[in-house]
């Protein structure tokens, strides 16, 4: 296998089968990345950074339960039901120590993941880090945090489509758009749990027991202003602004983000415009 791959596989977990994208060598003198994607799409928005990660270390991106190509948990999940299997994961790919990085929901569970095994994660990235008001979190439950059933005329896939469009990034097109889309509509009648499980998460109880060092990157999308609001509940952590990137970012961006990555895993460099 070539670093620049990227290949696929499944593993058996006591929920069920966990899809996950792999690159680089198992063997490297660079501890291991592991990325968890936001909801309702899959690991597929790491690739890019994945073939670009890959050359010197070992990176995985597993989708996590209910999305992508990874099996349903039982019942409804909460944020540390997903971050359970992700432990679960990363003991049965005999992982002992690692770094991991979140986007949006998958930033949750990082938290949740590093409060149940911090002594062996090393650094933590978190790709926004919203915290709510009352009010606005009332409201992303009544957007985004119930099931909307499929039209006749296709309706339905035409709000899905313009939720996407509407927060595109800068350089995102169409194409773009359409890569991540089929699993945007993949969860079916379930594909509203990872935002529900995501809204009844609050950082300022769990991210406090976090000493380890956490980045926080701040894009323009649709949580930028949120995520300002996480710098005083961070104990050993930096927000790092980006105003210059959105949605995307990981496809258009990668050299940028993953030389902002090696330095901060690999050298404990935060990146200099972070305050």
């Amino acid at each position: 296998m070539k670093n620049k791959n990227i290949y696929r596989n499944y593993v058996n977990l006591k929920s069920g089968q966990v899809h996950i994208r792999i690159s680089g060598k198992e063997k490297n003198d660079r501890r291991p990345l592991v990325c968890f994607h936001l909801s309702p799409v899959s690991g597929i928005i790491f690739e890019k950074l994945m073939m670009e990660m890959g050359q010197d270390r070992l990176i995985i991106a597993p989708d996590t339960p209910g999305f992508g190509m990874s099996d349903y948990i039982s019942s409804e999940p909460t944020i540390r039901d997903y971050a359970k299997v992700m432990k679960d994961l990363i003991n049965k790919l005999k992982i002992q120590n690692l770094d991991i990085m979140g986007y949006h929901t998958g930033s949750k569970i990082c938290v949740e993941l590093a409060n149940l095994i911090q002594e062996r994660i090393n650094h933590l990235i978190l790709i926004s880090a919203p915290i709510y008001k009352k009010n606005e979190l009332e409201e992303q439950h009544k957007n985004m945090g119930n099931y909307t059933a499929p039209k006749g005329d296709g309706s339905h896939l035409i709000k899905a489509w313009n939720g996407l469009w509407k927060w595109r990034g800068p350089n995102q097109m169409p194409t773009d758009i359409m890569k991540i889309f089929p699993d945007q509509i993949k969860g079916g009648h379930k594909s509203h749990w990872g935002h529900k499980a995501a809204f009844s998460y609050t950082y300022p109880e769990r991210i406090k027991n976090i000493k380890i060092p956490i980045l926080v990157i701040n894009t323009k999308d649709d949580l930028f202003n949120y995520t300002k609001r996480i710098k005083k509940y961070l104990i050993n952590g930096k927000i790092f602004e980006k105003k210059d990137w959105g949605h995307g970012f990981l496809d258009h961006n990668t050299k940028e983000i993953a030389k902002y990555t090696r330095n901060f895993l690999d050298k404990n460099e935060w990146p200099r415009e972070a305050p």
